[in-house]
């Protein structure tokens, strides 16, 4: 059952319901009112032939016609009119009454001499059911006689049927007509769904250039359309970025396997010395521990993903840790030719893992030396401010070009002046440090300028004193 046919399905039954509930409640209310304009009229006129007992001075015997031609307010022709004695004898009894007496009853004596009045309903066989009243008539206290007045309720009834009838022959026809409309308004509303349905059987196919047109009105379809068209920008660059991944990784890891196999194929054409046998045995090494260093980086970003790396969570002296890479830093900065300072360092701390922050920092450290041009300046410093900690790292080496800044935290991704200016790098350290600092709840910020320098900022929220 397609979901068009089950809105249209809910939607009629909830009509249904509500149509239902509405003909019983319009129903109900229609009878109690209309039952209420009788009940009114009767008591309108039993005050009539109250008013007109007391104010004439006929015998209780004399013909209702007397009555009626001194007080025409009773000469109507939907009532009829009962005079009884106390003991319950009709007295009076106007002409146009039913084929049958109809007799006082004994719930309206015992209630007419407690002096109230009383409203029934009564049905004879082959005749339509009447409305009666009985009141009686009080002086000093004693009961004198008893007034009812009567009506047929034949017009309330036959109101109701046509009711009826017109709710009979009005509802389906209604709920028809809306189940049309909701058919129709369903397929309008889930057409965009049919759209996604389409694109999405494209983008299977491997087109994943496809969007949809969002709609204008701002409604749930228009939110689905939008976060579809998101998910696919965001799936075609997470391609794109798996396809340069993989182009990148192939590049990395077969240009020194392709460096041994050319040297190795040399050094086999022809006997040689065993000097020159050791010289291609290092540099093959050189380029093995070049893919270890490749491999194990790749092992660690894929573990990373996923969750495989436990990162501790103790508080760690940021300070302390710059200072203790300084040292090592100003090793590596005096075999590339450049000198690695210390600028203003404020007391920081941090809540994460020692050993991979001091990761995070000796690959920046490393990144600044390595691109640092001979003679160049290297400084680390550190500063406090806003619950944050900035860890900096600044060089005055090569640079980076606006373009490639948004890629260079990509896995195996190094511009081509890195290339140029260092081959031994192998793009993943700033993956690796992006990683540390986002799961240290930080950032890394980068500022570059070719040819003048670079900046690396990470930032990392300060641990809360108890």
């Amino acid at each position: 059952m397609t979901l068009r046919v089950r809105l249209t399905l809910w939607y009629g039954t909830a009509l249904a319901l509500v149509l239902a509930v509405f003909a019983v409640v319009l129903y109900a209310e229609m009878a109690r009112e209309l039952r209420e304009q009788v009940d009114q009229s009767l008591e309108s006129a039993a005050a009539a032939a109250v008013r007109s007992l007391e104010q004439t001075r006929q015998s209780p015997f004399s013909q209702f016609d007397d009555l009626a031609a001194q007080f025409p307010e009773l000469a109507v022709v939907d009532k009829f009119f009962q005079f009884f004695s106390p003991s319950g004898a009709i007295t009076i009894q106007s002409p146009h009454i039913t084929k049958q007496d109809i007799p006082l009853s004994r719930v309206a004596l015992e209630q007419a001499l407690q002096g109230r009045s009383t409203y029934q309903s009564v049905r004879f066989a082959d005749e339509s059911p009447l409305r009666l009243i009985t009141v009686p008539i009080k002086v000093a206290g004693t009961l004198v006689n008893i007034v009812q007045v009567g009506t047929s309720l034949q017009p309330v009834e036959e109101a109701l049927h046509r009711l009826l009838l017109v709710l009979a022959v009005m509802m389906p026809v209604a709920l028809a007509l809306s189940l049309a409309a909701g058919w129709f308004l369903a397929g309008r509303a889930l057409k965009p769904v049919e759209g996604i349905t389409q694109a999405a059987r494209r983008i299977a196919e491997g087109d994943l250039s496809q969007r949809l047109a969002v709609p204008a009105a701002a409604d749930e379809i228009g939110t689905l359309v939008a976060t579809f068209n998101d998910m696919i920008s965001k799936l075609d660059a997470s391609f794109q970025q798996v396809r340069r991944f993989s182009a990148d990784a192939s590049h990395e890891l077969r240009t020194p396997l392709t460096v041994m196999k050319g040297e190795t194929e040399l050094a086999l054409r022809r006997p040689r010395a065993v000097e020159d046998y050791q010289l291609v045995l290092e540099s093959n090494l050189e380029e093995i521990d070049r893919l270890t260093r490749t491999v194990d980086e790749l092992l660690f970003l894929s573990r990373a993903d996923l969750g495989e790396v436990k990162m501790a969570s103790l508080p760690v002296r940021l300070d302390e840790l710059v200072r203790d890479v300084h040292k090592q830093a100003s090793v590596l900065g005096q075999e590339h030719g450049a000198q690695v300072s210390l600028g203003p360092l404020a007391s920081a701390a941090v809540l994460g893992d020692e050993l991979r922050l001091r990761e995070l920092l000796l690959n920046l450290v490393d990144n600044a030396v390595k691109y640092s041009k001979p003679g160049g300046r290297v400084e680390v410093s550190l500063a406090a401010e806003g619950g944050w900690a900035r860890l900096a790292v600044s060089d005055q080496g090569i640079g980076i070009a606006s373009e490639a800044q948004a890629r260079i935290f990509d896995r195996f991704y190094r511009a081509n002046e890195a290339r140029a200016h260092a081959k031994q790098g192998t793009g993943l350290g700033l993956s690796i440090c992006k990683w540390i600092a986002e799961s240290h709840k930080g950032r890394i910020e980068v500022r570059s300028e070719p040819n003048r320098g670079s900046r690396f900022t990470v930032v990392l929220p300060l641990a809360i004193e108890d």
